[in-house]
């Protein structure tokens, strides 16, 4: 196992793991892999905020679960909205702490990187927490005209399911999603947990409604391809919300942090929700491209609008030259303001004028009759028609505009607003600079980056998903898998097994010769290969002798095209492996793992020989926080004493949480360029893990990952030497497996077995 962070050597370690002052030793277990992510991602503010958050969560008396969930997920958060957001994420877990809801806490900060992934930006995380804290204190206390007695019984079920339920609304309808549960089943406890948890058809139906336009995140890949494609430019897309601040309606823009988007866009008229993103991206590229920012101090806001709707026109002119095809989105999509609709006696009518303008800018046929209009909108044009403009030249254009059509109605407190909002507009705040501010005050972002000797072994967690049979969901970011590469042992104790085995050897080495495809192809022109090409070889000679450089391309190697077969061999490395093969009355017999050591040689031995491509990698687990995938062999890497010395170092302990080593054993056979990829699961016992009390909990989950797969085009075989696996096995693997009840046959079984499969 892992060398003890407490005996960690390196100073910075130390005083890391002193800082977070705890005695959990699962958080021991998996504490330098936390950190070697922690430190890849947070600031050093940010990363002395996320000790002392960890050390109060370990104090609040509810378990190792709610520090373990942080230490796992909170790098990703900050990754995914900021580091900023800690405070209110800690205010939060302090308010259910002090309430009824305090076991709330752990499914709150188990759903919380997947919840940040999906909002994007620490504003919309914020409405999140707003909605959750909503929840908690309307629903805590009211069953019966109890106070402060019972905790919100769906409060549980709802974070549980916020992930599921935000892959499909957008922030305000998971609010008037909740608002609906909230005001009908406040006072009915077992009716709130169905709703919340989504087994109410009620649920569904609400849930049905409220999904509807676009989501952000569902097309943020397509816009990102779209902005490198068309523009050759690219950004971080941050979405915001528009539900939340009725007064002032929150609008695009563009900033250093990225280009602020809304969560959702719904169809308007023929124009998709897809669309309406994508001209919004191009008007902002626009501003990028051709606007320069101008000195506001000496403008009056009448002014600055006139400047705005005139540069705005601009660019998509340019926008339209480019791409003609915008023309259509772009008119589709502008309000057609009425040209009498606003009255100059009573009302301020600045706004209605310019929309008008920008309109008849944009639009050859708008038909207006206004005579100032007209002179404006050919004064524009002429400005275009010269192939050059500015952002000068034309506000130079705004401020004659505003000049030549001011009326003294324009100061009036009530403004016309009709048609006056071109929604798909930026806010226009890169048009504009301030001298009061001073260049000299401006902040920069200041990226983390690890102190020299603090670079941390080990890779950062991966975290899985995993099946949920009751609710047949997925609960998100639920396991943590630790990568590394198997320590190792002496490579002459595989030489023996295999010499211990020699006249099976020879029997399969028959069998191969026969499996083996005979239609070699030579790869020539390779720096390092199986045999010298003597040819090239001699030529590179001759270079080198006349002075020339010669090609260092001097070697050959062999494939056959006959055969295309990538193997992933899976060894579950759990506790029950030391027990002895002939039972517990054969104290001097073999353990399983011995003989798990003989039949992985002899198989590795054989692939070998048949060329294909395979790797090796066993697992184990310690609950869902600390599942341990040990590299034993990589595609790369040719059956050599480097091998054999890390499976000559195999020990077993601990349980079997299968689902998530397979899915990311095939995070590696999936990259594969093979026709045929097989994974091979060599187990002694169902799944298993000392936090799932549901014995079907991970053979359900187990059993998805097997559909998972498939639907990748992997094939999953296991061979199991568990006696009573016909009970569950077929659960998992249906018809893709073997018993193996004569353990001892296991050496000779296994090889044969795969021969059989591949054949």
């Amino acid at each position: 196992m892992t060398e003890s962070v407490t005996e960690y050597q390196h100073p910075l370690m130390q005083a890391y793991w002193a800082k977070l002052d705890t005695r959990f030793p699962q958080v021991e277990e998996v504490f330098e892999d936390c950190m070697a992510e922690a430190l890849a991602v947070l600031t050093r503010e940010g990363l002395d905020a996320y000790l002392d958050a960890a050390r109060v969560l370990g104090k609040l008396g509810r378990g190792v679960e709610p520090m373990l969930a942080f230490m796992e997920e909170w790098p990703s958060v900050a990754k995914a909205v900021g580091e900023g957001a800690l405070p209110s994420v800690m205010t939060l877990v302090q308010r259910m702490q002090k309430s009824p809801n305090g076991r709330a806490i752990a499914p709150f900060l188990q759903t919380l990187a997947p919840v940040a992934r999906r909002l994007q930006s620490q504003e919309q995380l914020q409405h999140y927490l707003d909605i959750t804290l909503d929840f908690m204190e309307r629903t805590t206390g009211s069953i019966h005209g109890h106070h402060t007695t019972f905790p919100s019984p769906g409060l549980p079920e709802f974070l549980t399911q916020a992930p599921a339920l935000l892959a499909q609304l957008s922030i305000s309808g998971l609010r008037n999603w909740v608002e609906y549960g909230i005001r009908n089943y406040a006072k009915h406890p077992e009716r709130q947990k169905d709703y919340f948890s989504l087994q109410s058809a009620d649920a569904r139906a609400v849930l049905q409604r409220e999904r509807h336009g676009t989501l952000l995140v569902d097309v943020e890949r397509k816009l990102d391809l779209y902005l490198r494609g068309l523009w050759q430019d690219s950004d971080h897309l941050v979405p915001y919300s528009t539900a939340f601040d009725e007064i002032r309606k929150p609008v695009p823009y563009y900033d250093k942090l990225g280009m602020r988007l809304p969560d959702v866009y719904d169809d308007a008229g023929e124009i998709s929700g897809l669309d309406r993103y994508r001209v919004t991206l191009a008007h902002m590229v626009g501003h990028r491209r051709w606007s320069e920012a101008l000195i506001a101090d000496n403008w009056s806001p009448f002014q600055r609008m006139a400047v705005e709707f005139f540069e705005d026109c601009r660019v998509e002119t340019l926008l339209m030259r480019e791409y003609p095809g915008l023309r259509r989105i772009f008119l589709a999509l502008h309000p057609i303001p009425i040209e009498d609709a606003c009255d100059p006696e009573t009302t301020s009518c600045l706004r209605h004028r310019l929309a008008m303008l920008s309109r008849a800018l944009l639009d050859p046929e708008h038909g207006y009759r206004d005579a100032d209009l007209k002179d404006f909108v050919a004064r524009f044009h002429a400005i275009m028609d010269k192939g050059e403009s500015s952002t000068k030249e034309i506000a130079s254009l705004a401020l004659s505009y505003v000049a030549k059509t001011r009326r003294q109605s324009d100061q009036y407190a009530r403004v016309h607003f009709d048609d006056t909002v071109v929604d798909y507009r930026d806010d226009n705040r890169q048009l504009w600079k301030f001298i009061e501010e001073g260049d000299e005050e401006e902040a920069f972002d200041q990226k983390r980056k690890i102190e020299p000797g603090e670079e941390l072994k080990g890779l950062p967690p991966r975290h899985y998903p995993e099946w949920d049979y009751h609710s047949q969901t997925y609960r998100p970011d639920w396991v943590s898998l630790y990568e590394r590469l198997h320590p190792s042992g002496h490579a002459a104790d595989i030489d023996r097994l295999l010499q211990k085995h020699d006249a099976l050897a020879k029997r399969l080495k028959r069998l191969l010769d026969l499996l083996k495809p005979q239609d070699k192809v030579r790869v020539r022109y390779q720096e390092e290969g199986s045999e010298l090409d003597l040819d090239i070889a001699i030529r590179s000679l001759i270079d080198f002798k006349g002075g020339a450089t010669p090609d260092p391309r001097i070697n050959m190697s062999h494939k056959t095209s006959g055969r295309d077969i990538a193997v992933m061999l899976l060894l579950d490395l759990s506790e029950s492996l030391n027990e002895k093969a002939g039972g517990p009355d054969d104290p001097n017999g073999q353990t399983i793992l011995e003989l798990s050591q003989e039949a992985v040689s002899l198989l590795a031995w054989s692939i070998e020989k048949l060329g294909d491509p395979f790797a090796i990698a066993g697992f184990h687990s310690n609950t869902r926080h600390d599942v341990r995938y040990l590299h034993i062999k990589g595609y790369s890497e040719h059956w050599n004493d480097e091998v054999k010395a890390r499976l000559a170092a195999m020990e077993a302990g601990w349980s079997t949480r299968m689902g998530a080593a397979m899915r990311h054993a095939a995070h590696y056979l999936s990259a594969r360029p093979a026709d045929k990829k097989l994974m091979l699961v060599l187990t002694d016992g169902q799944p298993a893990d000392v936090d799932a009390q549901d014995e079907r909990l991970l053979i359900e989950d187990a059993r998805q990952a097997v559909k998972e797969l498939d639907r990748d085009g992997i094939f999953t075989y296991c061979i199991s030497l568990d006696p009573k696996a016909d009970e569950y096995v077929s659960d998992i693997f249906g018809r893709q497996y073997t018993v193996v009840d004569n353990i001892q046959r296991l050496p000779e079984k296994l090889p044969e077995l795969f021969l059989a499969l591949t054949k």
